[in-house]
């Protein structure tokens, strides 16, 4: 299967039967990065977190009164 990174559009193969192409083949939502890209984002992220104005959201938890 062929496909485009998101970011730098370099086209790359991946298997047919891998789990990452059964992700986007059937949720289209899901985009490719290619391994430098992701690797790059992943970086910056962890260097944004040590400055200490950056927070990831958090998803709100409900409680459950019934349980």
């Amino acid at each position: 299967m062929q496909v485009k990174c998101a970011i730098c559009d370099q086209v790359e193969d991946i298997e047919d039967n891998s789990l990452q192409a059964k992700r986007l083949r059937n949720r289209r939502i899901h985009m490719y990065l290619c391994n430098p890209c992701y690797d790059r984002i992943g970086e910056n992220t962890k260097k944004r977190l040590a400055t200490g104005r950056f927070r990831l959201k958090e998803e709100k938890q409900h409680s459950d009164d019934l349980i």
